[in-house]
């Protein structure tokens, strides 16, 4: 039954990674991305903008925790420092001072006087190999201090090159946010401007339609007032056509009435019609 068990969880283990390799799970990886991105493109260019700037701020924490990291270091370097150069003060007065006995006891004397002291050549040689001793004790730890101190001064040199690389980029990324964001300040109002472009277009199409009503109510008008002009009225303000007679003569031909006997004939005639007597 265990195993059974341990082999349906085995199973149930696989199946995503299984499908997830099928060309169903492919098409979900890429709707996925597909989401992915377009959630990213609907995000306001200012909120991303915003979110960087908020990621470079997130970066001042590690530079201070860094800096104080190397002004520990720093202190903690000094203090060996000073360390090697008192052990190594001491380690030339005791070469000094071997060097000294040494010197002493090459002579072959039976007595030495030191400080107002007498000692024998044993008690001195004893003291020599003692310093000896010391001085060999000394000089390895001024080795190890000044391996100590190189390694502090590397570590120390490493941590300042990386905290100076970490503000350098970090004001490089600050100059690219200024950048970004005047350049989209640009583009917010280039893209003003074309609203109000749209604007004006949308105003001009208004005016040319009303301009096109007003013909159209225009033509309406003539249409409705044309039907009240009386035709072949007499016009009062016109002036006289004095050929009218002689171009119905032309007109008319050889049997048309002249204009002088026209005109006697309509002052005879009173007030019968003009066309009547023409007529006649």
């Amino acid at each position: 039954m265990l195993v059974k068990l341990m082999k349906g969880v085995a199973v149930a283990a696989l199946l995503p990674a299984v499908w997830w390799g099928t060309p169903v799970g492919g098409y979900a990886r890429l709707g996925w991305g597909w989401l992915g991105e377009a959630a990213s493109d609907a995000v306001p260019l200012e909120v991303e903008l915003q979110r960087a700037q908020q990621m470079i701020d997130d970066l001042e924490p590690e530079i201070q925790k860094h800096a104080k990291s190397i002004a520990r270091d720093k202190i903690e370097l000094a203090r060996l420092q000073k360390q090697a150069d008192a052990t190594a003060a001491d380690l030339a007065k005791a070469k000094s001072d071997v060097t000294r006995l040494a010197d002493d006891l090459k002579r072959g004397e039976g007595r030495y006087a030191y400080g107002g002291k007498t000692y024998t050549a044993a008690e001195v040689k004893e003291d020599l190999s003692g310093r000896f001793q010391r001085l060999k004790g000394r000089s390895a730890t001024h080795e190890k201090l000044g391996q100590m101190v190189a390694a502090r001064e590397s570590s120390l040199r490493s941590a300042s090159d990386r905290l100076q690389g970490m503000l350098e980029a970090k004001n490089q990324l600050e100059v690219e946010i200024e950048n970004l964001q005047a350049r989209v300040a640009s583009l917010r109002v280039a893209q003003t401007a074309s609203e109000s472009k749209l604007d004006d277009s949308h105003l001009a199409k208004t005016r040319s339609l009303l301009d096109d009503l007003a013909s159209r109510v225009e033509v309406e008008e003539e249409v409705v007032a044309a039907p009240l002009a009386t035709t072949g009225s007499i016009d009062l303000d016109a002036t006289a056509d004095d050929n009218l007679f002689e171009e119905l003569a032309e007109f008319l031909g050889s049997d048309a009435p002249a204009a002088a006997e026209v005109s006697t004939t309509a002052e005879a005639a009173g007030d019968e019609p003009l066309a009547a007597m023409i007529l006649e």
